[in-house]
C-alpha cells in the first residue's frame, strides 16, 4: 500500500471553506477510482490559519497513475481547492506502508 502525503493551508476566513471542499467533492469521489483505499484530512491550526495534510491510501503506483497520471509527483489541485487556500504544495510525497496497527 502507498499513502499519497499533500500539505496546504488556508486563512481562517476559508479553513471551513476547503475542508468542505475536500470532505463534500474530493473524498466523496475517491473510492470510484480502482485501488483507492481510503483517505484522511489531518488540520492543525496555526497562528495565521489552518495547515491541512491530506493522506490518500492506494493499492499501489500504477492507481496512482489512474488518479494523477503521467506526474505522479504532481500535486491534483481543483480549482476550487485553489481558491481556498492560502498556499499548498505543487508536489506529493509517497510512502510505502511499512507497518498498520490499529486499535479499536
Amino acid at each position: 500500500m502507498i499513502v499519497r502525503i499533500w500539505r496546504g493551508s488556508a486563512t481562517a476566513e476559508n479553513t471551513e471553506r476547503y475542508e468542505r471542499h475536500a470532505l463534500d467533492t474530493v473524498f466523496p469521489a475517491l473510492p470510484a477510482l480502482p485501488g483507492h483505499r481510503g483517505a484522511i484530512l489531518l488540520r492543525r491550526e496555526t497562528g495565521s490559519g489552518t495547515e491541512f495534510l491530506a493522506l490518500t491510501l492506494w493499492d499501489g503506483m500504477d492507481a496512482i497513475h489512474g488518479f494523477a497520471g503521467d506526474d505522479t509527483e504532481a500535486a491534483v489541485v481543483e480549482p476550487e481547492a485553489r481558491a481556498a487556500l492560502a498556499e499548498f504544495d505543487g508536489f506529493v510525497c509517497h510512502f510505502s506502508v511499512a507497518s498498520w496497527n490499529v486499535s479499536s
